[in-house]
């Protein structure tokens, strides 16, 4: 699909945009999303580089995988559609197409899936987390994020926005991942794992979204 990207020099270009791609015909939009350098374009009027997003379908058969990823500037209307929807009964299973909200959220789910592990746990641990950052925090006002980094014998977590300009490295044990995914399995619509999902959505941003969009 064609898509057209406004410069700052004035000048707008067109681009190619997949409606979907299939990450096992294609393995090298693996990196590119892990890197950050997917969906990135020149203009070719002055060499500015654009990371633009627009929502694209991601296919993993391997992994048995597919997900919706919406830009992050839609993330308002997707609550309002699901407010404007109603309460309706979540699904018991997860839904076959999973939605994330903006790129870097599609790099963090590509590398939990990567790396054999099961989302609704991960989220939950970014939410522990995140909830022990906070009280670091007492009083001040900052906003807060956190993204999963990889796995070797522990799970690596980055929380941006504690201190200005620095990124605090979080390690957690794979035996409190094991923990939190056997307590999953057992209750998967406990009050934690069903406050992290919104349809299709499941994501820690579901339990940190300002009270006009719940």
């Amino acid at each position: 699909m064609k898509q057209k990207i406004p410069c700052f020099c004035e000048n707008a270009f067109s681009v190619d945009v997949p409606d979907e791609i299939d990450l096992d015909a294609r393995p090298e939009y693996i990196n590119e999303i892990m890197d950050g350098t997917f969906m990135n374009f020149i203009c070719p009027s002055c060499g500015k580089k654009h990371k633009p997003e627009f929502p694209i379908t991601i296919n993993w058969p391997e992994r048995k995988l597919r997900i919706e990823a919406l830009p992050e500037l839609e993330r308002g209307e997707f609550y309002r559609r699901r407010k404007k929807a109603g309460k309706k009964s979540e699904p018991k299973e997860p839904p076959p197409l999973e939605t994330v909200i903006g790129y870097p959220e599609l790099a963090d789910r590509i590398a939990v899936i990567r790396d054999g592990l099961e989302p609704a746990a991960v989220e939950a641990l970014k939410y522990y987390l995140l909830v022990k950052a906070e009280e670091s925090l007492k009083d001040e006002d900052r906003e807060i994020s956190i993204w999963y980094q990889g796995k070797t014998d522990s799970l690596e977590f980055h929380i941006h926005g504690i201190r200005e300009g620095e990124v605090a490295v979080m390690r957690i044990p794979l035996a409190l991942y094991e923990k939190t995914l056997d307590d999953y399995k057992k209750r998967p619509r406990g009050e934690i794992f069903a406050s992290l999902r919104t349809g299709s959505y499941l994501s820690v941003q579901n339990m940190l979204r300002p009270e006009i969009l719940k």
